[in-house]
């Protein structure tokens, strides 16, 4: 048995932390193998560090192909001490975000291009794809309404984007959903957290039922 990666992924807005807050303590409860959940920008000491400075409201003058760089660098070193370690181990990684990420934000959000961004991420993964991913779609209006009333205090350089670059993320969003659906499985979130977390389950547990009890 192979290792699993599965990644979530979403516009800002779309609830993805606080579902897989109370999601990943339930499919542990029943996986067969050990789940390791980790997040990207992140998952380790220098990828995390990467992630303060991509996500510093103060670094304003940051060119977009020096943000898209530095979350294929971040990706690269997470790869690398996490998560291949891990699916070595045939363990399942949950992971809150991926390469769909990078392509949505900096390829139609920052309009560098989904193919560039992609063939930097080819450089900076060797090709790893997800085994699965759940895309929570919310529309943006909606999803700059919810962080605007639940983390005023906490806004990064992303969330303070206008409601074009948002729309134009989710507009990638649901071109890859629609490119890829054997891999990407669309999650109302839209609907109250506990429907959407029952869905995502519903989702991993049907499609890799010899992972689950």
């Amino acid at each position: 048995m192979a290792g699993l990666l599965i990644t979530f992924e979403g516009p800002d807005g779309a609830g993805k932390t606080s579902a897989l807050t109370e999601l990943v303590p339930q499919l542990r409860q029943i996986a067969r193998q050990p789940i390791i959940e980790t997040r990207e920008p992140g998952g380790n000491p220098i990828s995390e560090a990467i992630r303060r400075i991509i996500l510093d409201p103060q670094n304003t003058a940051m060119d977009k192909r020096t943000e898209a760089l530095l979350y294929a660098a971040a990706r690269r070193q997470h790869i690398i001490e996490k998560i291949r370690p891990a699916l070595a181990a045939d363990k399942i990684v949950i992971c809150d975000r991926f390469v769909d990420s990078s392509l949505a934000y900096q390829g139609a959000g920052r309009e560098i291009g989904v193919n560039a961004v992609g063939q930097m991420n080819e450089f900076a993964t060797e090709l790893l794809t997800p085994d699965l991913t759940l895309y929570l779609d919310v529309p943006s209006e909606l999803g700059l309404q919810r962080i605007a009333a639940h983390r005023q205090s906490q806004n990064d350089r992303l969330d303070q984007e206008a409601l074009s670059f948002h729309q134009k993320v989710r507009g990638e969003y649901l071109d890859l959903a629609q490119e890829y659906p054997q891999r990407i499985k669309t999650i109302d979130a839209t609907q109250p957290l506990a429907d959407v977390i029952a869905a995502c389950q519903r989702v991993i547990t049907t499609t890799y039922a010899d992972w689950f009890k």
